[in-house]
């Protein structure tokens, strides 16, 4: 008790990082960041990070663009308490995608605002109740993530009522949110929508590597996912429609989960001015797309090597078993393209002549950040100083 008590005090004396200035100021939980000493890299629509250092061993992110404008999102923000990955897949466009970058770790993580107006006593007296709970709960709960999300979803559609009058298609936008968190030896993943985490596990001593996803997709091409959507709205058997080869929540949008898209969600917004192809013929009596993540921890075992982090478009071309045989983020990205490349029979040096807008033609927006373990200072609660700060999408110009 005593150890979680001063563990949760020095949590409450300790600033948590500037608001405002350059990314790398928002650390985990306090301090100066930094781009934990990766090299940045662009090779034409393709941005990465090789090799870096956080908290529980090293990490690689690659993202490469398609669509006119750059609608993926993501960031690693790993420091004193842990490590936070965020994988944002925007649709419609790329608002809801980078208010969730801007936003989702800042609820994760706590305003800092009660610590400076706050009592010393006040503060005291609520770290004491937060230590307690901490022995028995851990810091880090499914419930903590829960309303990390439900804050940024109340704040998005906040946004979206605030700019009706002048952008009425705010309704329409909305992403996909995959966050992994790493705290002490626990690993927890939360997903909305169709971006997938794939463990990649050792097996015995052969050297071979075993595939494990993690992560639960909301897609409504996954016959479960159909299935629950009827259960949820039994009244209504348009709920899932079949069109063109492909099923779509009333015939609109693939999710059934995601921050944002409110015109599937509050009957406010289903209504002109917004277009037309989002408009549902009936009354929305209740949501039909939900916020509320799936959530899972895992004990992290010593024979969990590294896990895949990635959206929709990686996973659309390369099995998970395969994506673990290639480990690194921009081999990943490489080998997604050079499939795309074959399924159209062309080359990928082709492929990679072809700008963005037409290349949305051939692939999606394809974000990956792969993490390395290193047991040996997660068995250690070793600690990444400076901590690491980087957000992909909002620094490589491409957006």
């Amino acid at each position: 008790m005593l150890q979680g008590f001063m563990n949760l005090l020095s949590l409450c004396w300790k600033p948590f990082g500037h608001e405002k200035g350059n990314h790398g100021a928002n650390g985990v939980l306090g301090g100066v960041g930094s781009s934990g000493g990766s090299k940045e890299g662009k090779d034409g629509l393709l941005w990465y990070r090789d090799i870096g250092k956080y908290g529980s061993g090293d990490f690689s992110m690659a993202v490469i663009q398609a669509n006119q404008v750059l609608e993926d999102q993501s960031q690693i923000e790993s420091g004193q308490y842990g490590t936070f990955v965020g994988i944002y897949d925007g649709h419609g466009g790329p608002e809801t995608a980078r208010y969730v970058c801007d936003h989702l770790f800042k609820h994760f993580r706590g305003s800092s605002l009660w610590r400076r107006s706050c009592s010393y006593v006040g503060v005291l007296r609520l770290c004491v109740y937060a230590a307690i709970a901490a022995e028995s709960q851990g810091v880090v709960t499914a419930d903590t993530i829960q309303r990390a999300f439900r804050q940024t979803e109340e704040g998005f559609t906040t946004l979206v009522s605030e700019s009706w009058s002048t952008r009425p298609n705010m309704a329409t936008v909305g992403t996909c949110c995959l966050v992994g968190v790493i705290h002490q030896q626990t690993l927890f993943i939360a997903n909305l929508g169709d971006s997938r985490v794939v463990l990649g596990k050792k097996v015995g001593n052969t050297g071979g590597m075993a595939a494990l996803q993690l992560s639960t997709e909301h897609n409504a091409n996954i016959a479960a996912i159909r299935q629950e959507l009827k259960e949820l709205q039994p009244n209504d058997p348009q709920i899932v429609v079949l069109k063109h080869g492909v099923w779509r929540v009333k015939g609109i949008i693939q999710v059934s989960r995601s921050i944002g898209d409110v015109y599937m969600k509050h009957a406010r917004y289903n209504r002109e001015p917004i277009n037309g192809k989002f408009r549902l013929p009936e009354p929305m009596n209740m949501p039909i797309l939900s916020a509320n993540p799936t959530i899972i921890s895992h004990d992290l075992q010593p024979n969990d090597s590294f896990l895949i982090f990635a959206s929709d478009g990686l996973w659309e071309h390369l099995s998970n078993e395969k994506a673990v045989d290639i480990g690194s983020a921009k081999r990943l990205v490489k080998a997604a393209l050079r499939e795309a490349a074959r399924k159209r029979e062309m080359r990928y040096s082709d492929l990679r002549k072809i700008d963005k807008k037409v290349r949305r033609h051939f692939h999606d927006d394809i974000t990956v950040i792969v993490l390395f373990f290193n047991h040996d200072l997660i068995s250690r609660g070793a600690v990444q100083d400076p901590p690491v700060s980087i957000r992909s999408a909002l620094e490589h110009g491409y957006s």
